[in-house]
């Protein structure tokens, strides 16, 4: 099947958060096992952005361990994914019909 040429907008940010959910991750594991899910390679330009905003919302936070940053959900990202997979499971329940 050919990859759609859409692009679900503000999806990364959701896909960080679950992935966080599991564990910490650097910024490159992030991109990498992100990546592998979408089936591209997601760049630092993409996904060092999304984190810093996330940051800027209180979503996630970092921890410095030599030179890389491990980033972790906080307790608001944890809150914030619950109302992601609500918002999603409710959005594509209503598309049933499409499939």
């Amino acid at each position: 099947m050919p990859k759609a040429k859409i692009e679900i907008k503000g999806f990364l940010s959701f896909f960080i958060l679950h992935e966080l959910s599991k564990k910490p991750f650097s910024g490159d594991e992030l991109a990498r096992s992100i990546g592998m899910r979408k089936g591209e390679v997601l760049t630092p330009g993409t996904i060092y952005p999304t984190l810093k905003r996330l940051r800027k919302q209180k979503l996630v936070t970092w921890k410095k361990d030599g030179r890389k940053k491990h980033y972790s959900l906080t307790a608001l990202g944890k809150k914030e994914l619950k109302s992601c997979y609500v918002q999603i499971k409710t959005y594509f329940k209503g598309m049933k019909g499409y499939f």
